[in-house]
């Protein structure tokens, strides 16, 4: 696939893996749609992008899902058609079950998952109506397994992959292309941000993300793959990668390891 005069649309755009989306792809020739719910932040992107004459912003909040379908009619507006999706936004957790409140557990599906199906679903007429259109779907190595304190946000992802998988399945004939993209640790705010059980943010860098891969570095692993259409990829370190492939042929010995796992 070649990415030039494509129409993108990133959310999560204002930092972090989409951020850095935005920079390699605006070199690319393309035209993007920028969203998260900062508007300055985003703006300050567009800015940096090499072409931003090329760039629109569309602030959006996932959490709010049922009014995202008119954001979808927002972005077709902006240039007529959209032919690629990044579903990048999202949060993280830091919590133990037993210290997890439930309004925390519905804050992280209503983000994560809610609001990446509604978006998804909202723009799906409009990829089924030209024939064509990929749904790029940035969910977690977490998503393949899950690991202490992280259980919501695993579970937000896991969720994904089984709505998305079906998906796949549904459009096979549409030429509408799904990739499921797993990271491990990336550097990015994600740990700082990650909610603690009463819903308050961490504020504190986990020490593996912090030691993880740089934005750039995944980026360029991510648009390898979805130039060759992968329908599911993993992207981290040697151990993050490890451990799906254990879990697939050696699950109890994938559970003695998790339960020696560092826990941030």
């Amino acid at each position: 696939m070649n990415f030039n005069h494509k129409i993108i649309w990133i959310t999560g755009a204002s930092s972090g893996i989409g951020k850095s989306l935005a920079f390699a792809l605006s070199k690319e020739h393309t035209k993007l749609i920028l969203s998260s719910r900062n508007e300055a932040q985003l703006n300050a992107v567009k800015n940096a992008c090499e072409h931003p004459e090329n760039v629109n912003i569309l602030p959006l909040d996932l959490e709010d899902y049922i009014n995202l379908p008119s954001k979808v009619e927002e972005a077709l507006s902006l240039y007529g058609a959209v032919d690629i999706l990044f579903n990048n936004g999202g949060i993280s957790q830091r919590s133990f079950v037993k210290d997890t409140s439930i309004a925390v557990d519905k804050r992280l599906m209503d983000v994560n998952y809610l609001g990446t199906v509604a978006l998804s679903k909202a723009l799906l007429p409009h990829f089924i109506e030209k024939n064509s259109g990929h749904f790029v779907v940035i969910t977690s190595i977490v998503g393949k397994i899950g690991t202490p304190l992280r259980s919501s946000y695993a579970a937000s992802k896991h969720a994904l992959h089984g709505f998305f998988d079906s998906l796949r399945a549904e459009v096979y004939d549409r030429n509408i292309k799904v990739t499921l993209a797993c990271p491990g640790f990336v550097q990015t705010n994600i740990s700082i941000n990650a909610l603690t059980g009463n819903g308050t943010a961490q504020n504190k860098l986990d020490t593996a993300i912090k030691n993880g891969l740089t934005p750039e570095a995944f980026v360029e692993k991510l648009l390898k793959a979805v130039r060759q259409k992968k329908q599911e990829v993993y992207i981290g370190g040697f151990k993050e990668k490890l451990a799906v492939y254990v879990k697939r042929f050696f699950p109890k010995l994938l559970s003695k390891m998790i339960r020696k796992f560092a826990v941030t």
